[in-house]
């Protein structure tokens, strides 16, 4: 006889953190009490015995919906051997009464399930369980798959990339593209600089989430929506911030010695040759002179408008159990030829690697891989650090309320499409009869 019931703080984040299979930072007991503060659901902590024996457990997080329904979410859940058919039986059916009791109009799941996995070499990777199995387990129990989506439809991206840090660091490195490397060296070379921030550098942190957001057009959230996040996960040792600055007046200061030094060559190939090797080499000091010429100047004016130390980037990661997470990522839109960005990431990877972690994940991309998809360079970029590309199982609904799901996921979205058209055709009138 399986039983469910809510469990204590202790008992649910170490079997969780430490579950073999599916330790995740959304199922972590800390993210519901974030939940709970910033987003305004209710967290339950689940823990299903069977024989007095912790087999599973869930972070269901309860939205509050007017006349008194709700619906249920278990981010990344349930915390289960989903292979397990008879287990996850048992965890549906006790999750489904839990959450009837407080008149659900649907639970929802979204499992850290792999469905699909390619390596760096785009080679598909056969999984140790049969994915297919688990999805027919789920439809079988009465779940409804929302579909195979491609972009960023769904409350947690379908596709990722994560590496995997049970290799070496040299083997981590050789899968990075070959532009990756020499981007990562450029960065270094030019004096990048990438340290850990505190709860100081929020601020900071939040700018360039703006930048980013104004710059890719997505929402990003309040400023204190992050200092409460990086407050609590901080504390239990879950997050961490990593900014890349740079210094203008060393990078400078490198420019004008590395341009005496091309000046010095020049001098000393000899006006007269007519080889075709001291002609060539002449050709190739003066592109570079040129070039370096042109820096001086553009890295002056920036100096001017922004002074000489600039944050370029700021990531928050994540790290819950044997994984991390990269959260968020912050970048400035200038000096991107310094490959500040580059160099972050591989500075958080590589203190993942040395903190002990299994994976890294990069937490999000997508599956519509077409050229003039707006989220290509995204890909593309997170392509090159050589992680496993991987496609999750993705969401599943559990209805509860066959009307209300209705009026939920169809009417309700249909209205809040016609209000903003409407309110955007009012600005839009009120601009004309200004003018």
């Amino acid at each position: 006889m399986a039983e469910l019931i809510e469990i204590k703080k202790d008992i649910y984040e170490k079997f969780v953190e430490n579950h073999p299979l599916k330790s995740h930072f959304l199922q972590s007991y800390y993210w519901g009490e974030f939940s709970k503060k910033k987003k305004n659901l209710t967290p339950y902590y689940l823990g299903l015995y069977e024989n007095k024996k912790l087999v599973g457990a869930c972070l269901l997080l309860e939205k509050k919906l007017p006349l008194g329904y709700s619906y249920f979410y278990s981010p990344r859940g349930f915390v289960i051997d989903f292979t397990d058919v008879d287990l996850l039986k048992k965890m549906t059916i006790n999750v489904l009464e839990f959450t009837k009791k407080h008149r659900s109009i649907f639970l929802k799941i979204d499992p850290d399930i792999v469905y699909k996995k390619y390596n760096y070499l785009e080679e598909e990777v056969k999984l140790d369980y049969n994915p297919q199995d688990i999805f027919k387990s789920l439809k079988n129990l009465g779940f409804k798959h929302l579909g195979f989506t491609k972009n960023f439809e769904t409350m947690q991206p379908r596709y990722t990339f994560r590496v995997d840090l049970n290799n070496d660091m040299d083997t981590i490195i050789n899968h990075f593209s070959k532009t990756t490397k020499q981007r990562i060296n450029k960065a270094k070379n030019l004096g990048v600089d990438v340290r850990i921030g505190n709860f100081n550098d929020i601020d900071e942190f939040y700018h360039l989430m703006t930048l980013t957001e104004d710059r890719k057009d997505f929402v990003s959230y309040s400023k204190d929506y992050y200092e409460e996040q990086y407050k609590m996960l901080h504390k239990q040792g879950m997050a961490e911030l990593f900014l890349g600055s740079v210094d203008i007046k060393k990078i400078l200061d490198k420019f004008n010695s590395d341009l005496e030094q091309v000046n010095e060559e020049i001098k000393n190939i000899d006006p007269n040759s007519n080889s075709k090797s001291s002609k060539n080499k002449l050709k190739s000091l003066e592109e570079r002179g040129n070039k370096l010429k042109k820096d001086i100047d553009k890295y002056k004016e920036i100096s001017k408008k922004y002074g000489n130390n600039i944050t370029l980037n700021a990531h928050m990661i994540i790290i819950y159990g044997d994984k991390a997470w990269v959260l968020y990522a912050g970048n400035h839109n200038i000096l991107t030829d310094t490959y500040a960005n580059y160099l972050t990431y591989y500075n958080h990877l590589e203190y993942c690697k040395k903190k002990g972690l299994k994976i890294y994940d990069q937490f999000g991309t997508i599956g519509d891989l077409r050229k003039d998809n707006p989220r290509m360079g995204l890909h593309e970029f997170k392509k090159k650090f050589g992680g496993d590309y991987v496609e999750f199982i993705g969401e599943f609904d559990y209805v509860q309320n066959k009307f209300m799901y209705f009026v939920f996921t169809k009417l309700v979205p249909i209205y809040r499409n016609l209000v903003r058209r409407k309110s955007k055709l009012e600005v839009s009138n009120e601009v004309k009869g200004n003018k």
